[in-house]
């Protein structure tokens, strides 16, 4: 008898035992399901949430540095407050900057603040409201949908106008076009010239989709009067990236006036820190997710283990008519992990079954899909604890002399 025939016949025998005892089968795939479903939608909502969280950075560009007095990663806790005692950025600095980089294609100080926008009746709380200058529009490669962004007329001599986010429009006007109408943000009214594009992702949940972006001098007249600045420089050429940091902090310690010898009183950031940061959280959840589902796994595996040690104990004679008229050892051993394997693929079908229609209520909350490498992974999981959980209850049946299983009650 060939591996093939061997195959077939114990998956027709191991699916009889199966059927033959259904509500056995089905109690004891419980904790495989619960372990594949922990695993599923845990990999669904890191890679949603992965995928989202790069193309929302990513939109940004990788041309693009971040002057603040802070670190956006802060190593310790004194770093953390030896950034909070750092002297402000002015706008000094950034005219400064404009005029001593070379190797910069756009420069644009930038404030922000939380406040009440308000139109007619409709109000949101909380909206991010950004003050600077026309070249955002260049140094966060944003796309306007419809109207316009500010110009440097606009910029320089504060006219109350504004550009909405994709999401803080639909908030306020819910599908109405909102070009030329007046909002209040605070207690000050601003027109509307411009709505942009939507980036989705992460960037929507309290990022660039849901910010209202006004002159600087109206931000700094209306909202804050001595705002703690960014600087957000584009470099004219992504390769000279690390000539030009070093460009950047030479003209910046020149701006603070920095004796030789004395640390940067400032930072230099860019945005592979924000996914470096990223991955290393994910990698942490990811971590607690394996050692939660393992710990599933490892129950459903014992569970699996217990019921084909108590079917080998009742198919002994079986296993003895089998072995008497000339079945190996190999073929004997693989009927039983044909079995097990079986029970914990069907219990990673039946997952999955569960996992996919949670993943679309899980994509309402936050990004989640559910892809076919998971699928994969999911299904191979099961059948690798399955040939796990079996093998010892399988090679004690292999195992088992042809003479004494015969003389089984």
């Amino acid at each position: 008898m060939n591996l093939f025939t061997e195959l077939r016949e114990g998956l027709s025998i191991s699916w009889s035992a199966i059927r033959a005892n259904k509500l056995r089968s089905a109690l004891t795939t419980l904790g495989i399901v619960i372990g594949i479903v922990t695993v599923t939608l845990m990999g669904t909502a890191i890679q949603g949430l992965n995928s989202s969280f790069v193309q929302s950075v990513s939109s940004i560009g990788a041309d693009v540095l971040f002057v603040d007095r802070r670190n956006w990663i802060n190593q310790s806790a004194q770093d953390w407050i030896r950034g909070q005692k750092r002297p402000p950025l002015t706008l000094a600095m950034a005219d400064g900057l404009a005029r001593q980089l070379t190797m910069a294609s756009a420069i644009a100080p930038v404030a922000d603040d939380n406040a009440d926008v308000k139109y007619k009746k409709r109000r949101s709380s909380g909206v991010n409201i950004i003050g600077t200058t026309e070249n955002y529009e260049i140094t966060m490669g944003l796309t306007v949908e419809t109207g316009r962004f500010l110009t440097a007329g606009e910029c320089s001599g504060g006219r109350p106008v504004c550009v909405l986010g994709a999401m803080a429009a639909t908030n306020l006007f819910q599908g109405e076009s909102p070009l030329g109408e007046k909002i209040l943000i605070g207690q000050h009214q601003f027109e509307v010239v411009g709505v942009l594009e939507k980036l989705g992702g992460m960037a929507g949940n309290g990022g660039v989709d849901d910010q209202i972006i006004i002159p600087l001098p109206q931000f700094t007249q209306n909202l804050d009067h001595n705002p703690d600045y960014e600087m957000q420089i584009k470099i004219s050429h992504v390769e000279q990236m690390e000539d030009a940091v070093e460009e950047v902090r030479v003209v910046m310690r020149r701006l603070r006036q920095l004796p030789p010898g004395t640390p940067d009183n400032f930072a230099i950031n860019q945005q592979d820190q924000f996914l470096k940061l990223f991955h290393q959280l994910a990698g942490t959840i990811g971590g607690v997710g394996l050692f939660i589902t393992g710990l599933s796994l490892f129950v459903g595996g014992i569970g699996i283990m217990n019921i084909m040690f108590v079917s080998v104990a009742e198919r002994t004679r079986e296993i003895g008519v089998r072995k008497a008229i000339g079945a190996k050892r190999r073929t004997i051993l693989l009927q039983f992990l044909i079995e097990a394997a079986s029970i914990c693929l069907l219990g990673g079908l039946i997952a999955l079954a569960i996992a996919w229609p949670a993943t679309l209520l899980l994509n309402k909350v936050m990004p989640s899909s559910l892809s076919l490498g998971i699928v994969g992974v999911a299904l191979l999981v099961s059948l690798v604890t399955g040939v796990l959980s079996g093998f010892f209850p399988a090679w004690r049946a292999a195992r088992m002399n042809p003479v004494d299983a015969l003389r089984n009650e």
